[in-house]
């Protein structure tokens, strides 16, 4: 009965310590950072199909964080429905970053943040007139399409509580809806906004100004005090350094 008891405290024991183990100890000791991104997100991570690499602004930031950890990175294949259970999931250390909600909050934690940007529509270019403002869009006879799991998806509730709301799923998008017709605008993030309007002439930002501003940040493991305090400092750092001020210059990008 004893040794039973022992073996019940010693297990317990065992499973508390691997528990406490940070991310970070693990990182170091396996050499590999896992990062989870969903590479649809111009400019901040995109897969090139042709070469299943993936490139952009948090890329580049989560190749500088392991080139300062000493150790390789290794980016996971995530989608936006899924990205906060890869996280409690263990599938990745870390993610790129995702909008900061209450909803995600409730399961994961989050970094500090470096970037903050504005939410803004999109319709067709010859629609522009029929939809100028946020208002315009407001309305039981519009579709408005969203990515699902993205953080605009609840935010198209809030906003258009009247119109048509259809949700997307990955690798589909919601300005594709747009495109092809099947809905009348989107919404997204004033930083992809302003490289699809590049990348499509056809599609144009309704002009009244972006709404609800949010901020940006990586996503680790709920309760890791460790591991959050020691990106969130690497990000302070880095912003003093000048580092983000670089990207958005190399990306061509203007936080809020």
């Amino acid at each position: 009965m004893i040794k039973k008891i022992f073996s019940i405290l010693f297990a317990l024991f065992i499973a508390t310590s691997v528990q406490a183990e940070s991310r970070l100890d693990v990182i170091k000791k396996s050499g590999e950072l896992r990062v989870g991104t969903t590479g649809d997100w111009d400019p901040m991570s995109m897969k090139d199909p042709a070469t299943n690499k993936y490139k952009g602004f948090d890329i580049d930031v989560m190749n500088e964080l392991a080139k300062d950890l000493g150790v390789k990175v290794t980016f996971v294949p995530a989608e936006w429905k899924t990205i906060v259970a890869g996280i409690t999931a263990n599938r990745y250390d870390i993610s790129t970053s995702v909008t900061k909600t209450p909803k995600r909050a409730e399961v994961a934690g989050f970094t500090a943040t470096y970037y903050k940007y504005g939410t803004v529509p999109l319709v067709l270019k010859k629609n522009l007139k029929k939809f100028p403002t946020w208002d315009s869009l407001n309305n039981k006879k519009v579709t408005i399409a969203t990515t699902l799991g993205t953080s605009q998806e609840e935010k198209a509730k809030e906003f258009f509580p009247k119109s048509k709301l259809r949700s997307i799923e990955a690798p589909a998008r919601d300005f594709q809806e747009v495109l092809a017709g099947r809905a009348d605008g989107n919404i997204t993030s004033s930083l992809e906004a302003n490289k699809l309007v590049v990348k499509y002439p056809q599609l144009a930002i309704v002009p009244d100004g972006g709404k609800n501003p949010a901020f940006l940040a990586m996503m680790v493991p709920k309760g890791d005090k460790t591991w959050n305090e020691y990106v969130s400092k690497w990000i302070k750092r880095k912003q003093s350094s000048g580092f983000f001020m670089t990207l958005e210059a190399k990306y061509n990008l203007k936080s809020l």
